[in-house]
């Protein structure tokens, strides 16, 4: 929130290969919680999603995660994605830096002596 970033945190252990940022043909199965139960929707098509092997894990950039890789009291090994834009010119680094900053520091405040690697794309 205090970065005003999209943020989303994901089962790594779930995910059925490599994790891709792409536009979907409309055909891939996203499984999401409707009314209480599971259901599979379709992205439209051209629609910016995240995708493994299996299908999208979640949809419209980092707007709608999927109910496979949600996290879970027994998550132990998650990978967070947060799409970072630039706001004025050229301060998307700068600004990348900033929100993984603040994640991981909260994410050690809450799970001490966790492990964490992260990377800017």
């Amino acid at each position: 929130m205090r970065h005003q970033t999209p943020l989303g945190g994901e089962d790594l252990d779930a995910y059925d290969g490599a994790l891709r940022l792409t536009r979907a043909t409309g055909d891939e199965e996203f499984s999401t919680m409707s009314s209480g139960a599971e259901t599979i929707e379709h992205p439209d098509a051209g629609e910016v999603v995240w995708r493994d092997d299996a299908g999208v894990t979640c949809r419209r950039w980092n707007w709608r995660q999927c109910y496979r890789t949600r996290l879970t009291g027994e998550t132990t090994n998650a990978i967070f994605i947060c799409d970072v834009l630039d706001v004025e010119p050229g301060d998307g680094e700068q600004r990348a830096t900033e929100v993984r900053d603040a994640l991981c520091e909260a994410l050690e405040a809450v799970s001490p002596g966790v492990t964490l690697t992260s990377r800017i794309l």
